[in-house]
């Protein structure tokens, strides 16, 4: 099992950033905004993740910083949930700036497992379309 979070495994192209937020699906599950893409011609690639806290919600880098290392922390060690199929995700925090670690990954994995949930749909929605 790998553990880790490489480059490749972040989303760090801004034409595929702008691409999930136009383009993309979300749901909302408390304290995460989750904005989802299946890419086809990313089909069997690493699934690339983005982390965000909104500047309005936290005022100081370090506190946004500091809950972004504790969202990719959950994230990279619950990661194997999501089937690699070049999915784009993004986490959005929208939750308390005090939240523990311990709060926050049993959360990442529920957000997780509904997006497994959804991906099917979308995958159908996707193969009606073209």
């Amino acid at each position: 099992m790998n553990y880790k979070l490489p480059k490749s495994e972040r989303l760090h192209a801004e034409k595929l950033i702008k691409e999930l937020f136009n383009e993309g699906s979300s749901f909302f599950l408390y304290p995460f905004k989750v904005l989802f893409l299946v890419k086809k011609e990313m089909d069997g690639q690493t699934n690339q993740v983005l982390f965000s806290v909104s500047k309005k919600k936290i005022k100081k880098a370090s506190g946004r910083n500091f809950i972004k290392r504790r969202i990719r922390e959950a994230y990279r060690l619950n990661k194997s949930i999501l089937p690699p199929n070049g999915i784009l995700l993004g986490f959005i925090f929208v939750g308390n700036p005090e939240m523990s670690f311990s709060e926050i990954e049993p959360k990442m994995k529920v957000a997780l497992e509904k997006l497994i949930k959804e991906l099917p749909q979308n995958h159908s929605e996707h193969d009606s379309k073209n």
